[in-house]
């Protein structure tokens, strides 16, 4: 006769998982989507549970890998965006009029959503087509033209801000302007 397995039952280790991303994440909504992810991870990996080990341990090592991980990209990022930071000073000097208006139009685009300027990055920058854009960031292409279309606003804003008489004067490649000037 078969003995039978022991359940998998991760409902009863949510308060442990919670309590847990919180204390390393220390923000309520990055510690659920931690927990979301451990247990996505979790279920993928279910057939690699060793039944003589505790499912909450075994829970919370998932947990704690993932963060760490996320860590470890999330500092990769920060190199890579550093990185290509510097890589955007001008090599030669401008003229000086030109030179502040590049570094406010810079900042302006490194000011950002990381979401919003992934996409305009990749669109207007790169030249790829909306769809090529979506496919690499693995999201629908409304919710690519979404945040496209939320960066070029937020640009606009940050224009018109700085200089308002000359409303417009960025032009944001790929964009439609609906003045004419």
């Amino acid at each position: 006769m078969k003995t039978p397995k022991p359940r998998f039952d991760v409902v009863g280790q949510l308060g442990s998982l919670r309590r847990y991303a919180r204390s390393l994440t220390r923000n309520d909504a990055d510690a659920e989507d931690l927990v979301q992810d451990t247990l996505l991870r979790a279920y993928e990996r279910r057939g690699g549970f060793r039944h003589g080990n505790t499912l909450r341990g075994w829970l919370l090592s998932i947990l704690h890998n993932r963060f760490i991980d996320i860590k470890r990209a999330s500092a990769a990022d920060a190199r890579t965006i550093e990185a290509a930071y510097s890589l955007t000073e001008p090599t030669i000097d401008a003229p000086q009029e030109h030179s502040v208006r590049l570094a406010q139009v810079r900042d302006a685009f490194f000011a950002l959503p990381e979401e919003q300027r992934s996409a305009l990055h990749l669109v207007a920058i790169e030249g790829l087509s909306y769809e090529e854009a979506a496919r690499t960031l693995n999201i629908p292409m409304g919710t690519l033209m979404s945040r496209i279309g939320r960066a070029r606003t937020m640009l606009r804003a940050q224009e018109s801000e700085r200089q308002p008489d000359k409303a417009g004067h960025l032009k944001i490649v790929g964009g439609r302007d609906d003045r004419s000037d």
